[in-house]
């Protein structure tokens, strides 16, 4: 049933489902108050909106994006391939991309939860291999749809598992692509503390690992919302840096920083970024607050 309503959702325009998402945002904004309260507290914290007129601007706008981010999957996920991949109208960047594969080195994508992370991968695999890490979902009845929606094209799916690592180390040492996410909190001892806008954040070491076992390009990659549902622009940056150990992940989490700036009113703030895994030993900051 819910699959059904899904796809008739996606024959929808992009433009009608940001404007439904738009209410939604507001509506969610309106009766979840601890979503609130983070969304807006995270964006305070960031120190990118110390003016009021500004941190009121971008949180609207924020709020307004989440609900787009939500309803815009029908069309990402149940659209025909092709056409929900040719909702990327725009490309920044893709050069590195295939000056990697002209020469068979594995790219790793890293996207993060700004603008439509969803579509990233989508154009990337109705274009090559690519896999993609990712964590079932608490909701059980969310996996098959999720399943739907990212395996179409040449896309694989990988688990949040020994085993899924093995199948990203195996692609980007057969030159082939893999994609990540981040800025997700990853679980006990597969991360190190790294500040992320002046806050210390749990962040991966995943990345830096793969970056070295395989001499990978490390690409951060973000689709960007255009205005009046007019598509995508999909921004790739190579990021050159080693990204191993502390200080790689304290580099990883600038470089994110950086296209954040670009672009603040489509990051996730309402994702718990700062929140303590457990079994994970709190940094002197937050143990001390």
């Amino acid at each position: 049933m819910l699959e059904a309503v899904l796809r008739l959702l996606a024959r929808l325009p992009l433009s009608w489902l940001h404007r439904l998402g738009a209410v939604a945002g507001w509506l969610a904004y309106r009766l979840a108050p601890r979503y609130a309260a983070r969304l807006t507290d995270n964006i305070a914290a960031s120190g990118l909106a110390d003016d009021p007129r500004v941190f009121e601007r971008v949180c609207r706008a924020a709020v307004r994006e989440t609900g787009k981010g939500l309803l815009e999957l029908p069309a990402i996920w149940f659209r025909p391939a092709d056409a929900a991949a040719q909702l990327v109208v725009e490309t920044h960047g893709w050069e590195s991309v295939e000056a990697a594969r002209a020469v068979g080195r594995g790219i790793l994508f890293l996207t993060p939860h700004l603008g439509c992370f969803e579509v990233s991968a989508l154009y990337a695999a109705m274009r090559f291999p690519i896999t993609v890490l990712y964590r079932p979902p608490k909701l059980r009845w969310l996996e098959p749809l999720m399943r739907i929606g990212r395996t179409r094209g040449y896309g694989r799916l990988a688990p949040t598992s020994i085993g899924g690592v093995r199948q990203l180390l195996k692609a980007l040492r057969n030159g082939e692509a893999v994609g990540l996410l981040p800025d997700h909190v990853p679980g006990f001892g597969e991360g190190v503390w790294a500040d992320f806008f002046g806050r210390p954040a749990y962040t991966m070491t995943l990345a830096g690992k793969l970056q070295k076992a395989t001499g990978c390009i490390v690409i951060l990659a973000f689709a960007r919302r255009l205005p009046d549902g007019g598509g995508y622009a999909l921004e790739l940056d190579v990021i050159e840096d080693d990204l191993t150990g502390r200080v790689g992940a304290r580099r990883l989490n600038a470089a994110i920083e950086d296209i954040v700036r670009r672009c603040p009113e489509q990051y996730l703030w309402s994702y718990n970024r700062y929140k303590v895994p457990a079994g994970v030993e709190p940094p002197a900051a937050v143990a001390g607050s």
